[in-house]
């Protein structure tokens, strides 16, 4: 065999491997089409170069396919280098960072007019129709003090108002939001990502919502990898947290997800955002990749 005849029979065996796969998907595409899946977008995923594009162009594909995405994104990275530049340092007390009033405008500045405005760019690239906004925008979230007076600007989510996401997703955007929201006079917070992503999916009655993180999912011994757990439900997620083999910062990510399914949410998922294809393998595949947790 010629090297030609044997590139193009590489390419015809490509073809027909795309092909296949695209048929097979076909009926995951069929049962969640028109259905609204929230996406929290953040850690590594949304650092390095090579996995953003990634998960930018699957983004792009969900709403090719007709389902509907909303993008909540995090940006803590982006914001302890601002806070460097402008001197300012960053303090976090029991996990949460510490946001006084000077914080909390570089944290607006940078999730708001950089982070989000960047993934917008992005989806836009890739051939979607990206719309940026945050919880001030047509009071889509009202914030309120999380309550400890000590770490200043950092807020719950009180309320929210999700008129102006089902405008746009009906219309066929894909709206991103940033977790910065204001209270009733107008003070700006700073909010949880997983958080602000688990209240939209609720409010959305959306199907599913993805939390990408940097772990393999929820793990029996979380030092093995291959003791992901696959599928469980409310009362066996509780039951990992009280036996403490759910812990750390991977407790409020569960305490999330259980909440929005509680509210509504028919599935929700927390994934290794980086892996290649991670929102495609969990979403259009019987097993998954990470660990999905219903009602």
């Amino acid at each position: 065999m010629t090297t030609e005849h044997y590139s193009q029979s590489t390419a015809f065996l490509d073809d027909a491997v795309r092909v296949q796969v695209l048929s097979e998907a076909l009926p995951y595409i069929q049962e969640f089409s028109g259905r609204t899946v929230v996406i929290k977008y953040g850690g590594a995923a949304m650092k390095e170069g090579h996995l953003k594009e990634r998960v930018i162009r699957d983004i792009v594909f969900l709403s090719c396919v007709g389902v509907r995405p909303v993008v909540v994104h995090g940006g803590g990275p982006e914001i302890n280098s601002w806070l460097d530049k402008l001197g300012i340092e960053p303090q976090f007390k029991n996990g949460l960072r510490v946001t006084d009033a000077a914080t909390m405008d570089v944290v607006e500045m940078v999730l708001v007019g950089r982070v989000n405005k960047e993934i917008v760019a992005l989806i836009n690239q890739s051939g979607g129709l990206a719309v940026g906004l945050c919880g001030k925008d047509g009071n889509l979230i009202r914030a309120r003090p999380q309550g400890a007076a000590d770490i200043g600007f950092v807020g719950e989510v009180s309320s929210v108002k999700v008129n102006i996401l089902n405008s746009l997703v009906k219309s066929g955007y894909i709206p991103v939001v940033s977790s910065v929201a204001a209270d009733e006079h107008g003070q700006a917070y700073n909010i949880n990502a997983d958080t602000v992503a688990g209240e939209l999916a609720a409010a959305l009655g959306a199907e599913k919502l993805i939390l990408l993180t940097d772990t393999s999912g929820i793990l029996q011994n979380y030092q093995d990898p291959s003791t992901l757990i696959h599928h469980l439900d409310i009362s066996a997620a509780r039951k990992l947290i009280s036996d403490g083999i759910v812990s750390g910062g991977m407790i409020p990510k569960v305490n999330c997800c259980v909440r929005s399914l509680a509210q509504g949410v028919k599935a929700a998922h927390i994934l290794d955002g980086r892996i290649p294809h991670a929102l495609l393998l969990e979403i259009f595949s019987d097993r998954g990749i990470g660990s999905m947790i219903v009602a």
